[in-house]
C-alpha cells in the first residue's frame, strides 16, 4: 500500500503543538487602515484549533499525527 500523502494545503495553515494544533486568525491580510489598533494587535499570533475540528486535521496531516 503506498503511503499517505500530507494535505499541502492543511500543511501550510496548521502547526502541530504538544496540546493539538494552532492556527493564524482571518481578516488579517489587506485592507487593514479601516480597522482599529485594537482589533489589529488581538488578530496577532495563534489560535487552538477547536478538540471537534482536529479530528478532521490529523487526516488531512497523517505524517503528523500521533
Amino acid at each position: 500500500m503506498p503511503k499517505m500523502k500530507t494535505h499541502s494545503g492543511a500543511a501550510k495553515r496548521f502547526r502541530r503543538t504538544a496540546k493539538g494544533y494552532k492556527h493564524r486568525q482571518a481578516n488579517r491580510s489587506h485592507i487593514l487602515t479601516k480597522m482599529s489598533s485594537k482589533r489589529k494587535r488581538q488578530l496577532r499570533g495563534l489560535n487552538d484549533v477547536s478538540d471537534a475540528d482536529t479530528k478532521a486535521i490529523n487526516r488531512l496531516l497523517p505524517t503528523k499525527a500521533r
